[in-house]
């Protein structure tokens, strides 16, 4: 069973930067794309952003332009760097695999507030 592991998140002022770590146990991590999503108090989980085996990506609207996401296949790592942060990114931020997630992790808070 493959365990992910989501890091990184925190209190920040609005224009704020965060960046966010998921690591993933199991192999054949090069070849998956990943996604992270959020999920806000009362509010479902959303797509946020999300990379291929070739590192293409492609982001939610609300977030381009400030968001972005990266992999390091040699540490099972995906990030995301988040810029000019805003009080409606506050949420729960979750990374899974796009294609038949696996479990979902504890997530990350992350809370811009000032």
């Amino acid at each position: 069973q493959v365990q992910l592991v989501e890091s990184g998140g925190g209190l920040v002022q609005p224009g704020g930067s965060l960046r966010l770590s998921c690591a993933a146990s199991g192999g054949g991590f090069r070849f998956i794309i990943f996604a992270w999503y959020r999920q806000a108090p009362g509010k479902q989980r959303d797509f946020v952003a999300q990379i291929d085996s070739s590192g293409n990506t492609n982001y939610a609207d609300s977030v381009k332009g400030r968001f972005a996401i990266s992999r390091d296949n040699g540490k099972n790592t995906v990030y995301l760097q988040m810029n000019n942060l805003k009080p409606e990114d506050t949420a729960v931020y979750y990374c899974n695999r796009v294609v038949s997630p696996w479990s979902w992790g504890q997530g990350t808070q992350v809370t811009v507030s000032s």
